[in-house]
């Protein structure tokens, strides 16, 4: 009886320390997100290395740059615009009806007297003359600079800043974790592809084509699927003649084009074009415009779609957006 007392007595002790162990454990993990949460700082620089002062909670902002408004709307903070570019309509819904900016040409009176705490602007709102963004941090305006990145990681970077500058570390990190997942799930298969297709990615349509070649950040997503890109032997953005693509004789071509009524048949029309492998096998295909040429999470969409379409075989498995 009393061997059995002893054992119960150990059972229950043993019990105890794992019951209160666990407790701690939970205390302790308790008291480290807080801490995590309290050593929260804002940022003091934007993406450029310019000193910012951001306020602790903006109640007024405005975003001048498309990929910063969709990720601002996933953030959950669309009710905090009070003005955008006049793109941003085309990737998020619900902003139509705000003040609307020209993105390369921003009035300076009319961004002032909305009286926003902050306002994020890229490469191309910086088109306007210097005087203009002078005036708008003159009326107390932080101007928050987020230039285009030219890779993935850089992107990731990004979507963690803007998440940052509007207090939410952790939405951010969500963002930013779900994107890394997606693109090591391509990732992973890509890296077994031994037998790698040529592609041509056209953003601008015949007969001023215009691609890619290296140094941007879609560059990087072709050989994440195990692919090459023709013009990777060239730097940033490319304008690229009828004779060189044709010449550059790609396996497949996509094209983010939306501008024309179909994208798709006009390369596979094209006079000139029939011997390209591409065209002889009719491997061209369309990408969503939005998730090809703005640098957010989103890239993860467009890149799904380049995985199946230049592999289908490959890719088969993996689920679209």
């Amino acid at each position: 009886m009393k061997k059995w007392m002893k054992s119960l007595a150990l059972v229950m002790g043993l019990s105890s320390v794992l019951v209160l162990g666990g407790c701690s454990t939970s205390k302790d993990a308790k008291k480290s997100d807080d801490k995590a949460k309290q050593e929260f700082v804002l940022p003091t620089k934007d993406r450029a290395g310019d000193d910012i002062k951001i306020p602790e909670k903006a109640s007024k902002i405005v975003s001048l740059v498309p990929s910063v408004t969709q990720v601002i709307d996933e953030l959950g903070d669309k009710d905090l615009l009070i003005g955008v570019d006049n793109q941003s309509m085309n990737s998020t819904e619900g902003v139509d009806k705000l003040p609307q900016f020209d993105m390369m040409s921003v009035d300076a009176e009319k961004l002032i007297a909305l009286k926003p705490e902050m306002v994020y602007i890229s490469d191309l709102n910086k088109q306007s003359a210097e005087s203009v963004w002078k005036q708008v941090k003159d009326a107390g305006i932080t101007v928050i600079d987020i230039p285009t990145s030219t890779s993935i990681d850089a992107i990731e970077k990004d979507v963690q800043f803007i998440a940052d500058t509007l207090s939410k570390p952790e939405e951010g990190k969500k963002l930013v974790d779900t994107m890394e997942s997606e693109i090591e799930e391509v990732k992973t298969i890509g890296s077994k592809i031994d037998k790698k297709k040529k592609v041509l990615f056209e953003i601008a349509a015949a007969p001023d084509i215009y691609s890619f070649g290296s140094g941007v950040f879609l560059n990087e997503m072709i050989e994440t699927i195990g692919a090459e890109n023709v013009l990777a032997d060239q730097k940033g953005w490319v304008p690229v003649t009828q004779e060189a693509a044709i010449a550059s004789k790609p396996d497949v071509i996509l094209t983010s084009v939306n501008y024309t009524k179909d994208p798709v048949g006009d390369i596979l029309n094209a006079k000139g074009w029939e011997q390209v492998p591409a065209v002889k096998n009719k491997a061209v295909y369309q990408i969503d415009t939005n998730s090809s040429t703005l640098p957010n999470n989103h890239i993860t969409k467009a890149l799904k779609q380049m995985a199946k379409s230049v592999y289908p075989d490959e890719y088969k498995d993996l689920k679209n957006d």
